[in-house]
């Protein structure tokens, strides 16, 4: 979807037209969807675009098919706890003023039940289909126009004529016309899962309007390994089970409790996702197979009482799976238990508690569920998402350098950012 900005045309102020609105919106996801009906509902007239078939695909996949629209345990007050960025703080205004409690408030309105699955995590009963169709609803009530699959081909900044006390205005080339608009939202999301239409036309317009962009990398995706040297664990492919996993030092540590998930490649699961937003290329992780059970008593126990290879004592306290592959790793963990040195049990035991390993890189963004990095959040009102150096300019959503935990931290950003942002859309000067 190529665009080009142009700033030398003046612009006049004109009455709405069918080609004219208050505001063009970018990008039908849950950013979109939801800052075109909040703004419709106060009487703008909106049009959101969309180059896709389809609408919030994204909504439409995730939470495995039923969308973990919002987490009930986000402290707005305390955004560093649960986002990503250069200045995680950046959001606490929007997230203060759209709370989960005001999305849990509209699903209630539109007679959508929904559970917590755990962890604050909240996800809809039947479908995700429901919260699409909530979106949808809000933006037919809020007389929003909707184009869609429609590109855009280029967009040209107005500026305003000498002598006219007004802003300027976005002209913007689309396939089914020209239309004008005071302001311009982006939410054209992140470059994750570009099967389902990702690109990356929030920052490309960014960098052509002058709007500084922080580096972009997958996030809460699936970590790689050397394929050798990934080989012995490969044969644990699909087995899930809770670890602790950790990376970073000193100030930069962070741990999660959460499942991992072995692959033929590398590591996945809820665990591995989280860690990897934080996770620099080069550094360790360090894994906790068997959090909460004491290794280091059960194994001296296990000596004490019983002839059994080690691996299947150790079955006992941990997969059976697992157990049979960690024995592999070493000769003296291949013997009876009653035969094995203290030194071995303790090696083992340390081991199994503190795997250390520095991954070859991620899936990247086709397995990847976010983006971590884009517009640079020093370049926005943290209160409205406007552009400090371009007039009329916004973005919201994913496009932005705010990155939350897995577990509706994401949507949740979507949501406020968006409320943010349409409660500032001004109407056009007529």
């Amino acid at each position: 979807m190529a665009t080009s900005v142009h700033r030398q045309r003046p612009f006049v102020p004109v009455p709405h037209s069918d080609h004219s609105f208050d505001a063009v919106i970018i990008g039908a996801g849950a950013a979109g969807l939801f800052c075109a009906a909040q703004a419709g509902q106060r009487g703008l007239k909106v049009l959101l675009i969309d180059h896709a078939d389809k609408v919030a695909e994204k909504i439409r996949i995730s939470g495995g098919g039923r969308c973990n629209f919002t987490n009930r345990d986000l402290d707005p007050a305390a955004p560093h706890k649960y986002f990503v960025g250069q200045n995680p703080q950046f959001c606490r205004s929007a997230l203060s003023r759209y709370t989960p409690g005001d999305f849990i408030a509209l699903l209630q309105k539109h007679g959508i039940a929904f559970h917590e699955k755990h962890k604050g995590q909240l996800f809809a009963d039947r479908s995700a289909e429901d919260i699409i169709a909530m979106l949808l609803a809000e933006c037919a009530a809020g007389g929003v126009e909707r184009w869609q699959p429609c590109n855009v081909k280029k967009i040209t900044f107005l500026a305003p004529s000498p002598g006219f006390d007004c802003p300027g205005s976005y002209q913007i080339d689309t396939a089914r016309g020209l239309v004008q608009a005071r302001s311009l939202v982006i939410a054209t999301g992140g470059l994750s899962i570009p099967k389902i239409g990702a690109t990356d036309f929030g920052y490309r317009l960014a960098e052509q309007f002058g709007v500084p962009l922080v580096e972009r990398r997958p996030g809460l995706v699936p970590l790689t390994f050397d394929g050798d040297a990934w080989q012995p664990y490969a044969q644990l492919a699909g087995l899930a089970l809770p670890v602790r996993i950790s990376t970073g030092s000193k100030k930069a540590h962070m741990a999660f409790d959460e499942d991992l998930l072995f692959t033929h490649r590398g590591l996945s699961g809820p665990g591995v996702l989280q860690i990897s937003s934080y996770w620099q290329e080069g550094t360790p992780v360090a894994i906790n197979l068997a959090p909460g059970v004491p290794l280091a008593e059960a194994l001296p126990r296990a000596k004490a009482r019983s002839r059994k290879l080690i691996a299947n004592e150790l079955a006992t306290l941990v997969p059976s799976r697992l157990a049979d592959t960690w024995a592999q790793r070493d000769t003296e963990w291949q013997r009876p238990v009653n035969e094995a040195s203290d030194k071995a049990l303790a090696r083992l035991a340390e081991q199994l508690a503190r795997w250390e390993l520095t991954p070859t890189g991620t899936e990247g963004y086709r397995k990847a569920e976010v983006t971590l990095g884009g517009v640079d959040t020093r370049a926005l009102s943290q209160q409205t998402m406007e552009s400090r150096s371009q007039p009329g300019l916004y973005f919201i959503g994913e496009v932005v350098d705010v990155t939350g935990w897995l577990g509706g931290y994401n949507f949740q950003w979507a949501w406020s950012s968006a409320y943010a942002c349409a409660q500032a859309l001004p109407a056009a000067v007529a």
